[in-house]
């Protein structure tokens, strides 16, 4: 049976294996026994959701399942993923869960869970709940069944402690913002946070209907943002995704900066103030090597992970630093937070602007990219295109004669049935021409 949990949880087409009510059902309960090993009354968990229509049904799902061991279960309804990680740990929960598939399309969704630390589950402990899934879970004494109650007020919890990571008494006042929330989690409480803080805010995709999510908005979608930006004359612009764990940066022209520019800012602030741990920042092999060469101008390190923000969390935590992210958009602040934080990590750029008086475009560019091509090759399944023998003479091809003038990185995703080839080198036809030979035969074995 295929691997229940990828690098971001459990992820898919709603109403089809493994987004189904009773896999929902399933998992709720195994996730259920294993958080209520002692079969004590008074284990509890808190569940999240963003705005995709199924999150109803997999809201209810998992909540039965839950309930059946004795958990009880308290629900947020519609906040951001970091919200989910902030509340298990304050409200002492014993398991957090995020429904979302962050900036996928409406149709996909995914579940996923987090420790009582309000951290994302390890490995391990995925794999014990995975176990328990496709085995037997005895349901606890009907008099031990557990309660379901919805908590009104997890938004604005999670809305003002985000104002408390904003610099001392700052304000962002005279600042005139764009917001776009991906018709996501964050519709609500990224404009009003930063209105509480004194921005003029023009918001954009919060207009949520169970469709919309991150369609033609938000992260992965910029262009409406940077148009509204022009229109308006806003300084600056602030991009989620659809569960607000990710934030692109656009400055007053609408360029964009992505999660690479932003660590980069936030890493040199951070170690010129004493404040970066270790002088360390934490990455993935994504991002770009020009980050790399920028921060070692700066003297700082970069330690780079797997593809996932839960791996740059397991590095930071295991070498006691507290800036990480991917290029993507995570942005990881280990004083503020246990996972991406979007909207935190706008705010931490905010505070650049008002504290050094620079425009969002002298902030956002603070190296030259290394050029870049990335290209996506979806395969079928029980394919492994990346063991063909075709395939694997192209990269070894394609390593010689970059010859360490670059970087090739040829991975699957850990989300969707795509390989993802990727090259940086400053020959760009040739980076284009290598790019372009593997995509061609991973296609030709993945038909």
């Amino acid at each position: 049976m295929a691997k229940l949990f990828g690098t971001d949880g459990v992820r898919g087409q709603a109403n089809t294996y493994p987004m189904t009510a009773e896999l929902a059902l399933r998992l709720g309960s195994a996730a259920g026994r294993y958080f209520r090993s002692d079969g004590s009354n008074g284990h509890r968990v808190v569940i999240g959701k963003d705005t995709r229509l199924s999150g109803y049904m997999l809201e209810n799902a998992l909540t039965a399942g839950l309930t059946s061991t004795g958990m009880n279960v308290l629900l947020l309804g519609p906040v951001p993923t970091p919200a989910v990680g902030l509340l298990t740990h304050s409200m002492r929960a014993d398991l957090g869960i995020m429904i979302s598939a962050s900036h996928n399309p409406h149709q996909d969704n995914g579940i996923k869970l987090f420790g009582p630390d309000g951290y994302k589950l390890s490995d391990e402990a995925e794999a014990e709940i995975e176990s328990l899934v496709h085995g037997d879970v005895s349901p606890a004494r009907p008099e031990n069944i557990g309660r379901a109650r919805r908590i009104d007020d997890g938004r604005g919890r999670y809305m003002e402690y985000a104002k408390t990571t904003f610099p001392g008494r700052g304000r962002l006042d005279g600042l005139k913002v764009v917001v776009d929330c991906a018709n996501g989690a964050a519709y609500r409480a990224a404009p009003e946070v930063l209105w509480e803080l004194g921005a003029e805010v023009i918001p954009i995709g919060v207009s949520p209907n169970g469709y919309n999510i991150n369609d033609g908005c938000g992260s992965t979608s910029t262009d409406l943002a940077a148009e509204t930006i022009r229109q308006k004359g806003a300084d600056v612009g602030i991009c989620l995704d659809g569960d607000a764990d990710r934030v692109m940066i656009l400055d007053q022209t609408g360029a964009v900066a992505d999660g690479d520019q932003i660590m980069a800012l936030l890493a040199t602030r951070w170690s010129a103030e004493d404040r970066l741990n270790g002088n360390t920042l934490v990455a993935t092999v994504m991002s770009n090597l020009g980050l790399e060469r920028h921060l070692n101008d700066h003297s700082i390190q970069l330690e780079r992970t797997p593809v996932g923000d839960r791996y740059v969390v397991e590095r930071m935590r295991a070498g006691g630093w507290n800036l990480g992210g991917e290029q993507s958009g995570h942005i990881v602040m280990t004083d503020y937070a246990t996972t991406g934080d979007g909207l935190i990590a706008g705010l931490q750029f905010l505070a650049a602007m008002v504290e050094t008086g620079r425009a969002a475009s002298e902030l956002s560019a603070q190296f030259t990219r290394v050029p870049q091509l990335l290209k996506n090759v979806r395969y079928g399944a029980g394919q492994e295109p990346l063991s063909a023998a075709p395939v694997v003479a192209a990269i070894s091809d394609a390593e010689a004669q970059l010859n360490g003038t670059g970087r090739l990185l040829i991975r699957k995703s850990g989300t969707e049935p795509l390989i993802r080839v990727m090259a940086e080198c400053e020959d760009e036809a040739l980076m284009t021409n290598l790019v372009n030979g593997i995509v061609a035969e991973v296609e030709a074995v993945a038909g």
